[in-house]
C-alpha cells in the first residue's frame, strides 16, 4: 500500500471568550511507581502546558502524594499497589471507578497510559492488557500508550499480520515507541527497525486496528507518525532532546491535543511537531548539551 504523505501541521482553533476548563479536555494519566514518579508528573505538566483543561494522575498509593507535589495544577488518585510499589492493574479500574471520574459528565476524553509504570510480578502484563482493553472497548476512551505501558503489550508478528497468540484489536490508540520498544513489539531488532522505519510503523498501525483508527509514533531522528494509510515525517527537534523524560513530555502533549478535540492522527502529527519546536526553543535558550525534559515543557508557550 502506498502511503499518503502529510506535510501540513494541524492547528488548534482560537479559544472563545465564553469558555471553561471542561471545554479543553479531561486527561487521565495512569502510571508511576516507586522510583519512577517523575515520568507521570512530566506527562501531566506537559498536558497542562499544552492546553488541557483538566488533568488527573492515577498512581500507586505509595507515590501518589509525591506526584501531587510535582504537578500541583493536576488532581491525583491513589491506586492499589504491590509490595514493590508497582501498580496493581487488576484492582485499578475499580478504584478509579469509585472516585466518580468515570461518571458520564466527568469521563476522561483521553488516557495517557504507562509513564513511569514499571513492570509487576507474574500476571501483571495480562492484567494491564485487560485494563486497557476495557478502557478502549467498553468506555471507548482513546489511549496514548508509552513506556512500560508499551512493554506490557503483546508482541505482533507482522509477517503473519497477527499478534502472537492474541487476536485482540487496539482501536483508538496512539502507540509511541522508541526503536527498542518497537523492536520488541514487532519481534524484530533495532537495526531492522531503523532500516525500515516507515514500513514497520505503517504495518504495525494496520495491525492494531483494521479500521485504521490507531496511530504509531515511531520516535527518533525524523519521528514517524502513521495510521497505516498516511505518514508524516517530522523535521523539528534536536539532539538535546535525547534526555530522560522527553518521551513522557511528548505523551502529555499528544494527549492534551486529543483532549482538545483533534483527531488522533492530527494530534500525533501536531504533537510531534510542537514537541520538536519546543525542544528547539529550549536548545536556543540553553544548549543541546544542558537540556532536560522540563525545559521542553517550559518552552511550549513559545510555540503554541
Amino acid at each position: 500500500m502506498s502511503l499518503q504523505r502529510i506535510t501540513d501541521i494541524p492547528q488548534l482553533p482560537p479559544r472563545k471568550p465564553e469558555t471553561h476548563k471542561g471545554n479543553y479536555g479531561r486527561v487521565l494519566v495512569i502510571g508511576g511507581s516507586r522510583g519512577l514518579l517523575g515520568a507521570p508528573s512530566l506527562t501531566a505538566n506537559a498536558a497542562l502546558r499544552a492546553g488541557a483543561g483538566l488533568v488527573t494522575v492515577a498512581a500507586p498509593e505509595g507515590v501518589q502524594p509525591f506526584i501531587a507535589t510535582l504537578c500541583p495544577c493536576a488532581t491525583t488518585i491513589a491506586l492499589p499497589e504491590t509490595r514493590n510499589g508497582v501498580l496493581y492493574p487488576a484492582k485499578a479500574l475499580t478504584r478509579i471507578f469509585h472516585t466518580g471520574i468515570f461518571n458520564e459528565t466527568r469521563l476522561p476524553d483521553v488516557i495517557a497510559a504507562g509513564p513511569g509504570l514499571a513492570r509487576g510480578p507474574v500476571g501483571f502484563d495480562e492484567s494491564w492488557i485487560e485494563l486497557l482493553q476495557q478502557l478502549i472497548h467498553e468506555y471507548q476512551i482513546p489511549c496514548v500508550i508509552d513506556a512500560d505501558g508499551l512493554n506490557a503489550l503483546p508482541v505482533f508478528d507482522l509477517e503473519r499480520n497477527r499478534s502472537t497468540g492474541d487476536e485482540r484489536q487496539w482501536p483508538r490508540c496512539i502507540l509511541t515507541p522508541h526503536p527498542g520498544e518497537m523492536a520488541r513489539l514487532c519481534i524484530s531488532d533495532i537495526a531492522t527497525v531503523q532500516q525500515q522505519r516507515e514500513e514497520m510503523a505503517s504495518r504495525l498501525a494496520q495491525r492494531l486496528d483494521r479500521d485504521h483508527t490507531s496511530i504509531v509514533v515511531l520516535k527518533g531522528n525524523q519521528t514517524i507518525v502513521t495510521d497505516g494509510r498516511r505518514v508524516y515525517i517530522n523535521d523539528t527537534g534536536n539532539p538535546g532532546m535525547a534526555t530522560g523524560g522527553s518521551g513522557d513530555v511528548l505523551t502529555g502533549i499528544i494527549a492534551a491535543l486529543v483532549g482538545q478535540g483533534m483527531s488522533l492522527f492530527d494530534a500525533a502529527v501536531s504533537g510531534v511537531n510542537v514537541h520538536g519546536r519546543a525542544g528547539d526553543a529550549a536548545a536556543t535558550a540553553r544548549s543541546p548539551v544542558s537540556m532536560v525534559a522540563g525545559d521542553i515543557i517550559e518552552h511550549l508557550s513559545d510555540v503554541l
